[in-house]
């Protein structure tokens, strides 16, 4: 099926019909964060479930409970999914959300409570392979078709979610840096156990290397595709062909290496040049023995 059967057109991007709602939508408009809230941010296929592992081990002082006793959805919420936000406010604080929102696309209230943002990137060209597997799969998703094509889209910002270049140069340049804390998948593939710690220090949960160390543990790839309540295994046939992928797939970087051809490749650097032409971040990727 195309983009006009299963996606519509929300502020500038495309979201899908199946997972976005009018109600949700509007629920979401109105959304009253708190100061003490916590956002994990993501463009899709940059980390997010893995982060979604790692911030309610950090809260729960790296209670194993707090990622093994309900579904990765339901302690970390999509903000722009669910159909109703009233149940939130007798969520426990701090309050941990997630969103693959665009900056500017925040509810009033985010720019008045400030609530701590982690802000996870990834190689785009890694994003993209690992959207192209995930698109085969979700059946709420426009199949990718001819991998020239779907690179196009994607490119072009003309997939769900939008444009990976618009969110990621949006987030950068929020005000208010320093609440959110900018972390590359990149970074915690290098580094996992040094990133949690980075990521407690962050979120003011201090703890000591025992507790940092089994968190690690806990949320290697290996383990966390173990974890039924994380690895989306619960997610109904009718939503998600097993057979094409796994939700948890690779977790590794460099993958597209093994996803474009070397024409695609140089073109997706040329477009990321031109894109990213005026941005100052320095991304992991962009080190020789990342490209």
């Amino acid at each position: 099926m195309t983009e006009a059967d299963l996606y519509f057109w929300y502020k500038g991007m495309y979201l899908s019909s199946s997972l976005h709602v009018a109600e949700g939508l509007k629920s979401y408009e109105e959304f009253i964060f708190h100061p003490d809230d916590i956002l994990i941010v993501t463009y899709p296929k940059s980390g997010t479930s893995w982060m979604k592992e790692i911030v309610p081990l950090i809260i729960s002082g790296g209670d194993p409970a707090s990622v093994t006793s309900s579904l990765s959805w339901e302690r970390v919420p999509w903000l722009e999914v669910n159909q109703t936000h009233a149940d939130y406010s007798q969520r426990p604080s701090p309050r941990v959300y997630c969103t693959h929102f665009q900056y500017n696309m925040m509810p009033p209230s985010f720019f008045e409570a400030k609530p701590k943002v982690i802000y996870i990137m990834r190689n785009p060209k890694d994003v993209f392979t690992s959207y192209s597997h995930y698109s085969e799969a979700a059946t709420y998703m426009v199949d990718p078709g001819p991998q020239t094509e779907f690179l196009q889209k994607f490119l072009e910002g003309k997939v769900c979610h939008g444009s990976w270049f618009d969110q990621i140069k949006g987030w950068l340049n929020a005000e208010d840096k320093d609440r959110i804390m900018y972390i590359s998948y990149e970074e915690m593939i290098t580094d996992l156990k040094d990133s949690v710690a980075r990521i407690a220090q962050y979120l003011e949960k201090p703890l000591d290397a025992e507790v940092i160390e089994k968190i690690t543990e806990q949320c290697l790839f290996k383990n966390m595709k173990q974890n039924n309540m994380s690895n989306y295994s619960a997610i109904p046939s009718e939503s998600w062909d097993k057979k094409k992928a796994e939700f948890l797939r690779k977790g590794v970087t460099g993958d597209w290496k093994n996803q474009l051809t070397v024409a695609e490749a140089e073109y997706f650097d040329t477009v990321y040049s031109f894109k990213m032409k005026d941005v100052k971040y320095t991304f992991p990727w962009s080190h020789p023995n990342t490209q």
